[in-house]
């Protein structure tokens, strides 16, 4: 009987987990089927949401486009030219246009105005004459006795030749109008019997009968020797 009773215990154990694994399995189908059917439903919500993606981007790709004339390097519109700008100050006239003419009234037109421009600058100029006063006197001429003769000091700037040399005389004199100072200078050759002056040496010399078809001047002596 025991043996019975065992047998009966293990059938009815091996029949309750079958029996749990049906009833399991409808409510599992049952759960599993709503899951399935959402996303047949949330599809159509999906759908124009893919749609609308490219034309949300569509003007973010036009952007740069319509970005790229405003200037080659991307920082703003390229500076004007002159020329540009004054035929927009042009364009902004607001005035009355001026009646159209003809050749020979533009020409009077442009010769009145040169003219009158003409007047203005005489006037201005006779003006600037008066500020500036009376002409200034400039540089006095020396004194110097009837019959005297010229003596100048300049610098050797040749002793080449045998018993001559060439002085450069630097002669610096005010404008007798313009009181500006005007440097001048002038080369004479003179003799030098003892070869004494050297190139670069400041000496004096004095005007003399023509010794030679240059030569007008004498040596009289050695102001400063050339360091």
């Amino acid at each position: 009987m025991a043996d019975e009773e065992k047998n009966e215990t293990e059938e009815t154990s091996v029949e309750a987990p079958e029996a749990a694994a049906e009833e399991a399995a409808p409510e599992a189908a049952e759960e599993a089927a709503p899951a399935e059917e959402a996303p047949a439903e949330e599809a159509p919500a999906e759908e124009p949401a893919a749609e609308e993606q490219p034309a949300a981007d569509a003007p973010a790709e036009e952007a740069p486009a319509a970005a790229a004339p405003a200037g080659d390097d991307g920082e703003g519109e390229a500076p004007l030219t002159q020329k540009a700008l004054r035929k927009l100050e042009r364009s902004k006239h607001a005035g009355e246009a001026r009646p159209q003419r003809s050749v020979e009234e533009r020409t009077a037109e442009r010769a009145e105005s040169r003219k009158k421009a003409a007047a203005d600058r005489s006037r201005y100029r006779a003006s600037q004459r008066g500020k500036r006063g009376e002409p200034g006197q400039g540089t006095p001429p020396a004194e110097r006795e009837p019959g005297s003769k010229k003596v100048r000091q300049g610098r050797v700037v040749s002793a080449k030749a045998d018993k001559t040399i060439t002085v450069r005389i630097d002669v610096a004199r005010r404008h007798p109008q313009y009181e500006k100072v005007v440097r001048r200078s002038a080369t004479l050759h003179a003799h030098d019997a003892q070869n004494d002056a050297n190139e670069g040496d400041t000496v004096r010399i004095v005007e003399t009968r023509p010794l030679s078809r240059l030569k007008r001047w004498r040596l009289v002596e050695v102001v400063e020797r050339a360091r």
